[in-house]
């Protein structure tokens, strides 16, 4: 099982000239923990979630992702996930392909169709309607797989067109980088990752049975495709509360390794004062390493 380490939390952010300093610190000790990835979050205001304000400090994803693509030299980076309305689909693309070269081909490109309303608004970025954002995400996966290849023509869309697809350099990782799509919702979502995807991203707050019955039902789109189950990566994102009970940790990655799930990314409070990466290089890592 892969093991990973998304940051989602800047508290500590405040007194800027600190931040970078200890986002050094701790990226630099996850990737010396054996974390597999690093992720950040696409927001620009914190989510409004438990004891979360949408003014808790926040750094944009790319930005933050291409500075720890430079102070890292082995571990994959990923946003979790990028919201598909806050830039032009080419932008987006460039971006992302840009990261994955100073990375040396280190890169997911997570993406979904957004739902964060209020900093939408609040930022002066169009919010459509849910139907409208997932028509949106659908065109820029596939301008996505446009701009990874070989053909530098048009885009003509619904909601986008491009007069020309020119991405040089192509990204490192071949034969782009793996496409994670995140959420579960059955009729749109799950089937974007069975016709799209090389990654499905999951929230465990569904608990085991849940997650379970969105894989089965992943596992149908697929079938319906003709798309191999086997070739998309099954990841679940985790909130820990408790990281020093290694053991609770322990056996929940090891039932969800049973349902299928093959890498699970934490996120948790206090990472930067790095105690809670020394539970996971200790304890967390080495033993599910098999799973």
């Amino acid at each position: 099982m892969r093991v990973s380490l998304q940051i989602p939390f800047f508290n500590w952010a405040v007194g800027a000239p600190n931040c970078g300093e200890t986002l050094k610190n701790v990226v630099q000790k996850a990737e010396g923990a054996g974390f597999y990835s690093i992720w950040v979050m696409d927001h620009f205001y914190q989510m409004e979630w438990g004891i979360n304000k949408a003014q808790d400090p926040m750094l944009e994803a790319y930005s933050t992702l291409a500075y720890i693509a430079a102070l890292t030299r082995t571990v994959k980076l990923g946003v979790l996930v990028t919201g598909v309305i806050y830039r032009y689909p080419g932008i987006l693309i460039k971006t992302a392909t840009t990261v994955d070269v100073l990375s040396g081909g280190r890169t997911y490109f997570g993406i979904g169709a957004g739902w964060y309303e209020r900093e939408a608004r609040g930022l002066g970025v169009p919010f459509p309607s849910m139907k409208e954002r997932f028509e949106q995400l659908e065109e820029t996966l596939q301008i996505a797989k446009q701009m990874w290849s070989d053909n530098d023509g048009a885009f003509e869309g619904e909601h986008y067109q491009l007069a020309e697809t020119i991405c040089y350099p192509q990204p490192i990782s071949k034969p782009h980088p793996p496409i994670m799509i995140g959420g579960s919702g059955e009729k749109k979502t799950l089937r974007l990752v069975a016709k799209y995807a090389d990654a499905s991203n999951f929230d465990t707050g569904m608990g085991i049975e849940g997650i379970r019955h969105k894989l089965s039902i992943l596992k149908g789109h697929c079938d319906d495709l003709k798309r191999d189950y086997d070739q998309i990566e099954r990841t679940v994102i985790h909130h820990v509360t408790k990281p020093e009970a290694t053991d609770l940790l322990i056996d929940f990655c090891g039932a969800l390794a049973k349902e299928g799930i093959q890498h699970v990314i934490f996120n948790m409070h206090h990472v930067e004062t790095l105690k809670p990466l020394d539970y996971f290089a200790e304890k967390i890592i080495p033993a599910t390493a098999n799973f």
